[in-house]
């Protein structure tokens, strides 16, 4: 799968200038060197950097290959763009303050990794004019004993120095509430191939776990969903943790103009962007229709990826060309919108400049904060507009309830709930409660609302627990009435047989099997199965007002949630904390209502053309 992959993250090695950087000394200015600032001179050809991404894909659309054709979307927009090559992105840094183009292609947190040295000059401050897309082809591949993000804490992880994967392990990190200080980085020099993670991760047993493109995920664990066995140099037991797959919205594409630039010539910006989002639909529909039978107009953008990128990169078309292209996810005007002008957007502009500034400072690519310049375009003209077809920002439900809670069902029961969660946290509540406002529990719900934004591939599952004490107090009652139980022993030291046979209280599975057969039933003292019941109904209850409490506090903090992606389930007495409780604060400890991200079968989701 996606064989010319490998060849195409090993030409992206030179876009993350890992080459140059040295874990020691991050620091971005040293880097691109001194560099005197001129103005942008030319706009007849305009040159306009592009890298190796399926995102970039829809610019080659859009112009028709390296140079504007005649009758392209960029043409009619009455644009002559002189598309290069722009890998090397210190090079494209020295480009974009030299004057050579007004433009910088690259990923936010490579922006906020050169934003104190494009900040520096009032001419060249950046302005985000666009976003292109999510990545979904980014994984974090872990051994067998890593079961979550909760087992990360003093693991030693590989990771390329300046990539992208460093603020997809910052997420991580959040996600699992932890620290750079709680791990152990081993920097890698390239991202894949030699002196890469992935190198590492194979040879070095000591490596917990390794950030890597797709092409490598495929080699050490064999598949998204799969566990490496040994065979066909998979790594045995490898196995991918978290993947932008799921957390969705991790990793964004982007263009940067320089300010003095989109001052002196705005309807050129406007074009550029609008001409893009006109090609992101055209894409969206041409890749449909290949996938739905054939499509000779896109094997044609297949052929000219192939041209530009060179065979030895895009071997083939419908497996490497076509694969590029999945590995991420266009956004078109639906996600721009909602990136740029979306208040409280947990994952727009203001959320994506903060966490990427935090990590340059942090990590010191920057010694200070120089933000960025949100796009100034208005969403609303006619004249960005004109062209397209979806002008209107509609977000839908993303889950189908029923299929994600049969299939969280199925795992809970036939096992694999464990290899597919990816976090979780839990809370707890006192006997009879019955409300779960935020004053108590706003900070779980923040956090459940932060990761199901970053998350958005991914289901929370919440799951209510009961304690089974009221359960085995009435399974042992029938028992006796029925002369099934017996009961040895004094002063609450007990044991218990079943029909001769040893019985362990603290066998939960067993229990939960002898009450769902009717052995108890009927007897005339104690219904285990109708308190079992009712266990997992006020279970049910309790995860229901969970979910109710988590979606009325992220309406009052004004922040977006897709409700279909929060599903409460009720457990009962099912998994017990403690199986079997001496006391009160013990059985306190079984009360509780556990929140799990879960990976889904694409199934349980809806399909829509942009991710925003």
């Amino acid at each position: 799968m996606f064989r010319g992959m490998l060849c195409i993250w090993a030409v992206m090695v030179a876009l993350l200038f890992a080459a140059s950087i040295q874990a020691q000394d991050n620091n971005f200015k040293k880097l691109v060197g001194d560099v005197r600032v001129g103005a942008v001179t030319s706009t007849d050809p305009l040159q306009v950097p592009y890298i190796t991404w399926g995102g970039d894909m829809v610019t080659f659309y859009a112009n028709g290959g390296l140079k504007t054709k005649p009758g392209t979307i960029f043409a009619k927009e009455g644009l002559n763009l002189k598309l290069v090559a722009g890998d090397d992105f210190v090079q494209q840094v020295r480009d974009y303050l030299s004057g050579r183009s007004p433009f910088l292609r690259g990923t936010f947190r490579m922006m906020g990794m050169a934003s104190e040295v494009i900040g520096s000059d009032p001419r060249t401050k950046g302005m985000v004019i666009l976003q292109l897309t999510w990545s979904a082809g980014d994984h974090m591949v872990a051994r067998k004993d890593i079961r979550s993000v909760n087992d990360l804490r003093g693991k030693k992880i590989a990771l390329q120095q300046g990539g992208p994967h460093v603020g997809m392990l910052d997420d991580i990190l959040k996600t699992g509430q932890l620290k750079w200080s709680d791990i152990e980085v081993v920097w890698m020099k390239n991202l894949s191939g030699p002196g890469s993670p992935a190198e590492k991760f194979r040879k070095d047993p000591s490596v917990d776990a390794c950030f890597v493109i797709t092409p490598d995920m495929l080699g050490l664990s064999g598949g998204l969903k799969s566990i490496g066995s040994g065979a066909e140099g998979t790594v045995t037991g490898a196995k991918v943790l978290v993947s932008t797959a799921e957390m969705s919205r991790s990793i964004a594409d982007v263009y940067v103009c320089r300010k003095d630039f989109y001052d002196q010539h705005p309807d050129i910006v406007r074009k550029f962007v609008a001409g893009y989002l006109k090609g992101s639909e055209d894409v969206i529909k041409l890749k449909k229709s290949f996938e739905s039978g054939g499509s000779s107009d896109y094997m044609k953008l297949l052929k000219l990826t192939q041209e530009i990128y060179g065979k030895e990169t895009i071997p083939t078309l419908e497996e490497d060309a076509h694969g590029l292209l999945q590995d991420c996810t266009l956004v078109g005007y639906p996600g721009n919108v909602a990136f740029f002008t979306q208040k409280n957007n947990l994952s727009g502009f203001d959320a994506m400049q903060k966490a990427a500034l935090d990590l340059a400072v942090n990590q010191g690519y920057a010694k200070i904060r120089s933000g960025l310049f949100p796009s100034p375009l208005d969403y609303t003209d006619k004249n960005l507009t004109s062209m397209l077809s979806i002008t209107k920002v509609e977000r839908k439900d993303r889950f189908r309830a029923e299929a994600v809670l049969e299939e969280i069902e199925q795992l809970s029961t036939r096992g694999g709930l464990d290899d597919r969660t990816i976090v979780s946290f839990t809370i707890n509540f006192q006997p009879n409660q019955k409300e779960f406002n935020d004053v108590q529990y706003g900070a779980e719900y923040q956090r459940l609302v932060e990761m199901a934004n970053k998350y958005g591939n991914a289901v929370f599952a919440i799951r209510g627990h009961s304690d089974p004490t009221k359960t085995l107090l009435d399974l042992v009652r029938a028992g006796v009435a029925k002369g099934i139980i017996k009961r040895t022993g004094s002063n609450g030291n007990y044991s218990y047989s079943f029909r001769g046979r040893p019985l362990d209280l603290s066998s939960t599975g067993q229990i939960v099997k002898l009450i769902e057969a009717g052995e108890f039933d009927g007897a005339s003292s104690g219904d285990p199965r109708q308190t079992m019941q009712a266990a997992l109904n006020l279970s049910r209850s309790r995860a229901e007002a969970v979910r109710d409490s988590v979606i009325k506090y992220a309406a009052k903090k004004g922040l977006t949630l897709d409700e279909s992606q929060i599903q409460p389930v009720g457990v009962g007495v099912r998994e017990p904390f403690i199986a079997k409780p001496g006391n009160m604060d013990e059985a306190k400890k079984n009360m509780r209502v556990e929140f799990r991200l879960i990976r889904v079968e694409a199934e349980a989701s809806s399909s829509s053309d942009f991710d925003f």
